[in-house]
């Protein structure tokens, strides 16, 4: 099992997956997503996915659940392949265009989410790299 190095999984996972199942939440997200997450904190500083542990509003910006409010009944959320990211020193447009520019860099990385003002990425099985919009 991969234990990210860079985030708690209460960081990825809403308040009542953390509660039922704690570290075991880890065994419900891809561990591609998860190395990922970690190479693009080397890459590029603080990131925020989920913040409900520190009072914050965001709960499904990681694994969703089926009685999540936000997402489609198919999205690579769900099946913990996706995370929604906000970074604190750079915007998620110049890291967006990184990763459609330099691909290899990220090789986990199968599909992008564009317009957004977070970096949605996805390790989805797909041909690299897939975009759509909102």
């Amino acid at each position: 099992m991969y234990i990210p190095e860079f985030f708690r999984p209460q960081e990825l996972v809403p308040n009542s997956v953390w509660s039922e199942r704690g570290m075991n939440s880890l065994e419900l997200l891809d561990d591609r997503l998860l190395i990922t997450l970690d190479d693009l904190r080397k890459a590029y500083g603080s990131i925020t996915i989920n913040d409900w542990l520190w009072g914050g509003k965001n709960h499904w910006r990681g694994l969703r659940t089926s009685d999540s409010p936000v997402g489609t009944q198919y999205s690579q959320h769900r099946f913990g392949r996706a995370a929604d990211c906000t970074f604190r020193h750079v915007s998620a447009e110049d890291v967006r265009a990184d990763i459609l520019n330099h691909p290899d860099r990220f090789p986990l990385i199968n599909s992008v989410e564009l317009d957004t003002s977070w970096l949605h990425f996805d390790v989805r099985n797909c041909e690299r790299i897939k975009t759509y919009r909102p």
